[in-house]
């Protein structure tokens, strides 16, 4: 039985093509640390490095590559961001349809207040909702750029606007949109942006990281300190950029390997990407219609969102039309709540959840049409 990947929203298969043959590489013929040696080898990682900051400064229109940090994963960089900003007595904006790497860490400081703006049942904010919201206090506004539960993207130019008009922190999770959608930090004021290299960005896990507004770098304090392999004969951290937030080791083949899929993304073009799993997320779409328009959650058009679609089987339990596609179709998707309750509750599919089905640029029409039939034969059989 061959086997269809659709849960492209929890991380992206297939990687971009060359992707691992360059991370081994690395290991087998470089192997050595960075800014840590005076040798060649070291030299030559340290320029891969450095290449890669600047593509992703070209990929979200940024032009400070050492204000490019890396961390594990976008969750250590929203970490990073939300406790280093956030002081007593802030408040700060998020949507309803908020991922938990935004709200557990909001969630976690006591010291704050949270204004949660409800989104309607499609996913969609009001502008004039998030305008009512801000307060003298608002330190920042949180946005995820596109849901993770239903695809609906967020209108990010519009908040940018807003932010800049009452001078907010306008900080973005693209953890569902890098590498899929356009984004431009400058056209849409965008002060900080998370991201995340193992979905959208075609690249391995265990690499993310965040942009930052140079004005902001001093109000955000470092949530690790350690060694850099800068001003070693000082036991406090170094303040410039990007050592600041990057103490220890970084997950360097993952960098390599990101580097080799921002090339490739770069290749194919994301209007290219975003056009191909927009129309296959139509062709999704119109097949669950034809079945059963009432499986559809949230948005059932293809404005302004993502190839990422859940259905609510709702007379058959999620996890066990998630575990029949897999054992007797071959179909990788996830079922449950997908870390984002609020956006659950706001859909209105907590707390059974739903089964998510989220498309990649490497899915073929004939696999979304195979997808639909499998469909077709457990929803008849129930």
């Amino acid at each position: 039985m061959n086997k269809i990947y659709c849960d492209n929203g929890a991380t992206s298969y297939p990687k971009a093509p060359l992707m691992g043959e360059i991370m081994l590489n690395y290991i087998n013929n470089v192997g050595c640390n960075v800014n840590r040696g005076a040798y060649s080898s070291s030299y030559e990682a340290e320029n891969v490095l450095y290449e890669t900051r600047e593509l992703i400064c070209e990929l979200f229109n940024f032009d400070k590559p050492e204000n490019v940090v890396f961390t594990p994963n976008i969750t250590t960089s929203l970490n990073i961001v939300i406790k280093g900003l956030l002081k007593k007595g802030d408040n700060v904006i998020v949507s309803s349809m908020e991922h938990n790497a935004v709200m557990r860490p909001l969630n976690s400081l006591s010291d704050i207040t949270i204004t949660k703006v409800k989104c309607n049942s499609l996913g969609e904010i009001k502008l004039n909702d998030i305008e009512k919201s801000i307060r003298e206090n608002t330190k920042a506004i949180i946005i995820n750029h596109a849901s993770n539960v239903c695809g609906t993207v967020m209108p990010i130019k519009e908040i940018g606007n807003l932010c800049k008009r009452f001078n907010k922190v306008f900080i973005l999770d693209s953890a569902q949109t890098s590498g899929v959608l356009n984004i431009d930090m400058k056209e849409n004021n965008i002060d900080i942006l998370c991201f995340t290299g193992h979905k959208g960005l075609l690249g391995p896990q265990g690499i993310g990281g965040f942009l930052i507004n140079n004005e902001l770098v001093k109000h955000i304090d470092s949530l690790i300190q350690g060694g850099t392999g800068s001003l070693s004969e000082e036991e406090v951290q170094p303040n410039y950029m990007p050592d600041k937030y990057e103490s220890g080791t970084l997950n360097i083949p993952a960098i390599f390997g990101l580097n080799r899929a921002l090339k490739y993304i770069k290749e194919v073009d994301i209007s290219n990407i975003h056009k191909k799993e927009i129309l296959l997320t139509k062709r999704f779409i119109d097949g669950i219609k034809e079945i059963d328009k009432s499986l559809l959650v949230g948005k059932i058009d293809t404005k302004n969102r993502t190839s990422v679609v859940s259905l609510d089987f709702k007379e058959i339990d999620n996890g066990i039309v998630c575990h029949m596609l897999d054992k007797n179709y071959g179909i990788s998707t996830r079922s449950g709540l997908h870390c984002a309750p609020s956006a659950h509750k706001t859909l209105g599919t907590f707390p059974n959840g739903t089964v998510r089905f989220s498309f990649g640029y490497f899915n073929t029409e004939k696999e979304i049409d195979y997808i639909i039939d499998c469909i077709k034969n457990i929803w008849m059989d129930r």
